[in-house]
């Protein structure tokens, strides 16, 4: 059996409606489906353009048992960030408004890639998110 895609990510979230808006208004998703589940809850499907990438999102149903991630994410095994890349750092987060909360940055790193600039924000649920541009592939 072969691999055919990375497909999607699942997020938990305290309002996942308030995490739609977030990502369709800032990264350009869009809803494709909502699945009713026997208990009463819901799982919102939100679609990458038009990509065959989805996020998941699920209702939190407990509280945060560890403080917030900061600056760019979690330091022990874990997911440490979600990314996106744009074409201009500071256009995104002028486009972002008060949306962008950022954590760390941004941050230029010629020194390991030229023209590679990053800032590092929190989503609603305080999951850390980071855009970068200039990043390339060195072969």
């Amino acid at each position: 059996m072969t691999l055919q895609i990375f497909s999607q990510v699942a997020l938990t979230c305290k309002d996942p409606l308030i995490t739609e808006e977030f990502y369709s208004k800032h990264f350009g998703f869009k809803r494709a489906r909502v699945a009713k589940l026997p208990d009463g809850s819901q799982i919102v499907f939100i679609k990458m353009g038009d990509s065959a990438f989805y996020f998941e999102l699920f209702q939190a149903t407990e509280n945060l048992p560890i403080p917030p991630a900061i600056n760019d994410g979690y330091q022990f095994p874990s997911v440490r960030h979600l990314a996106f890349k744009v074409d201009d750092v500071d256009a995104k987060l002028a486009e972002m408004g008060n949306d962008a909360k950022i954590t760390l940055g941004p941050l230029n790193f010629d020194d390991y890639i030229p023209g590679w600039r990053t800032v590092w924000i929190a989503d609603p649920d305080s999951r850390i998110v980071e855009i970068s541009q200039g990043f390339v592939d060195e072969m």
